[in-house]
């Protein structure tokens, strides 16, 4: 029965396989599934095949660069690509202000009261119905709604959704 292990717990030195378990038989180091296994002859030719450069702190380093480099490659390449944006949206200059407790209740109230279904509403500021959504829902943030429609919704509904600083 194999023990599945990556040490003996002992402190000592093992003389069984930490792949199935053989006792007294000479050993060496194998990586098997990406972990470093004292094996014998029999469980070696499990071992990966090409060393994992990840094992050691060079390899690690080296993943942890490619990764870093990939990401900005993704970065560069939707700042560069126009598609990638709205055409004249500008995030910066439409950022979300800090919105008061329970905005999304007072939203959902005041559009009530007024009368509008939420396409309605969407439909009377020209703006996707599911943004609208996102902000009666508390999600404006994770939604990416920007400051003009809550200042839209604000002024059309006569409420107050951004605290005041």
């Amino acid at each position: 029965m194999a023990k599945y292990s990556t040490g003996d717990g002992g402190g000592g030195e093992s003389t069984s396989c930490e792949l199935c378990g053989a006792a007294n038989v000479d050993l060496s180091t194998a990586t098997v599934a990406g972990a470093r296994l004292d094996v014998c002859d029999d469980c070696a030719e499990h071992g990966d095949t090409e060393p994992k450069t990840s094992s050691n702190s060079d390899g690690d380093t080296d993943r942890k660069k490619k990764a870093a480099q990939n990401t900005a490659r993704v970065y560069d390449a939707a700042k560069g690509n126009a598609d990638h944006w709205e055409d004249g949206a500008d995030y910066d200059d439409d950022q979300l202000p800090y919105l008061v407790s329970e905005y999304g209740n007072r939203l959902t109230e005041a559009r009530q009261d007024a009368g509008f279904q939420t396409q309605e509403l969407a439909d009377e500021l020209d703006v996707d119905e599911a943004d609208i959504l996102a902000v009666e829902q508390g999600r404006a943030t994770q939604a990416g709604v920007g400051g003009s429609l809550i200042q839209a919704l604000e002024e059309r509904l006569e409420i107050e959704l951004a605290e005041s600083r």
